[in-house]
């Protein structure tokens, strides 16, 4: 995950700095096609790019609305994907215009032409890790209803009637529910596999996780006595990993 921090002081959901609990985790889709973060927060911070339309949520009432929610994931100027959290975790959002928004984290995900699997692939990923993380910090079950997204949340007498993500996961062949397992997954392989530092080159292994999710294993896991069938344990936990044949040194991201 590729985590940024830049809260929308002034928004006015961060003025009214209403206090929330995390229950849940609900996930939203932006509804305009336009995957650059840029559109959505600022100032430019040097990653972001300079939003010269001026319609950033770093404003009282963006678009005429008001709303805001706890992050977005999607591009920077650069063209690599990112998230930032644009509001305290534990500040109440105005991100599903129901009762989701005193239980539930709200994050977006900026939508493109919904026709580019290998930004969505992207995006996806970003968001598995934001609410695997979101769940641990929090002690959130990666199950429904507390990780959802807002068409979930409406059925479920949560939120707005809104089509997101729905209208955009199954066209790459991904639903809530596979969703859900994904970030199950996430939680479990990140307990067991030791996180390398940050901005270290390791040996790694390329694997797909639950046919997805790519993830790069440090190789000493394979000739590490503490884990002499990596494979065999992992599908014990209910997460099926494939591996490359072979390994590749990577510069591990920061």
């Amino acid at each position: 995950m590729n985590l940024h921090k830049l809260y929308l002081t002034k928004n006015n959901c961060y003025i009214a700095g209403a206090k929330l609990n995390p229950a849940g985790i609900m996930v939203h889709s932006t509804g305009a096609s336009n995957p650059n973060l840029k559109r959505y927060i600022g100032p430019d911070d040097g990653f972001l790019g300079k939003n010269t339309a001026g319609n950033d949520w770093n404003q009282p009432k963006p678009d005429g609305t008001e709303k805001c929610v706890h992050a977005f994931i999607g591009k920077l100027q650069d063209a690599t994907i990112a998230t930032y959290q644009t509001l305290p975790w534990d500040m109440r959002g105005w991100h599903c215009g129901g009762k989701g928004n005193d239980t539930h984290i709200g994050f977006e995900i900026c939508e493109d032409g919904l026709t580019d699997p290998l930004y969505f692939a992207k995006v996806y990923k970003e968001a598995v890790e934001l609410a695997a993380y979101l769940c641990e910090m929090y002690g959130i079950k990666p199950e429904k209803p507390s990780l959802i997204c807002h068409s979930e949340g409406y059925t479920l007498g949560l939120a707005s009637n809104h089509a997101d993500v729905m209208h955009w996961f199954p066209k790459f062949g991904k639903d809530m529910d596979m969703f859900r397992a994904d970030v199950k997954a996430e939680m479990t392989l990140a307990a067991i596999v030791p996180k390398p530092a940050a901005g270290a080159v390791e040996s790694v292994m390329k694997v797909s996780v639950n046919g997805g999710i790519i993830k790069y294993i440090p190789s000493i896991l394979y000739q590490n006595y503490n884990y002499p069938n990596l494979r065999e344990l992992c599908a014990s936990l209910g997460i099926q990993v494939d591996y490359e044949a072979r390994t590749q040194t990577v510069l591990l991201e920061k």
